[in-house]
């Protein structure tokens, strides 16, 4: 697979990885507590963790394929874990 792909699927992965993240944390968790509903949880926490498994992947690959900088794989896998930290990605590549 060459740089760009890989770039490109990185890119691609993160944004819906951070859509996954937002779904499960302003839809699925209120619904969950505020209207006893935990049947969206489950779903939606499956999909976002293929989602994040696949990102590690795939930042894994732009550390050691694309020689990604050690700080800024360092600055991708924290913004993965803050909402809307995602959607930043392009800043770091």
């Amino acid at each position: 697979m060459e740089n760009a792909t890989i770039i490109k699927w990185f890119l691609v992965i993160g944004k819906i990885e951070g859509y996954s993240y937002l779904l499960l944390l302003f839809i699925a968790m209120p619904l969950k507590y505020l209207y006893n509903t935990p049947e969206y949880v489950r779903p939606m926490g499956s999909i976002h963790g293929v989602l994040f498994v696949a990102f590690m992947l795939l930042l894994a690959l732009m550390f050691f394929k694309v020689k990604l900088s050690f700080k800024n794989a360092c600055l991708a896998f924290l913004l993965s874990l803050v909402p809307f930290g995602t959607f930043f990605l392009k800043r770091l590549v």
